[in-house]
C-alpha cells in the first residue's frame, strides 16, 4: 500500500455501540433556591462600574 491507501475492510460496520443504559442527567446539579447577598457598593455605584466594563470591552 502506498501512502494514502487503506483497507477498504477497514471502512466497513464502523457502527459503534454506545447504548451501555446511562444517559447523561442534565439536572444532575439543578438548583432551587434563592441567592442573595449584601454589598457596601450603592445601585449607582454597581451601573458605573457596568458602564466602564463595557467602554473597556469595546475599547478592544
Amino acid at each position: 500500500m502506498g501512502f494514502g491507501s487503506y483497507d477498504e475492510s477497514e471502512q466497513q460496520n464502523q457502527e459503534v455501540d454506545t447504548d451501555d443504559g446511562e444517559g447523561v442527567n442534565v439536572h444532575e446539579n439543578d438548583h432551587e433556591g434563592e441567592f442573595t447577598f449584601e454589598s457596601d457598593a450603592s445601585t449607582d455605584d454597581l451601573v458605573d462600574k457596568l458602564a466602564d466594563m463595557k467602554d473597556s470591552s469595546d475599547d478592544e
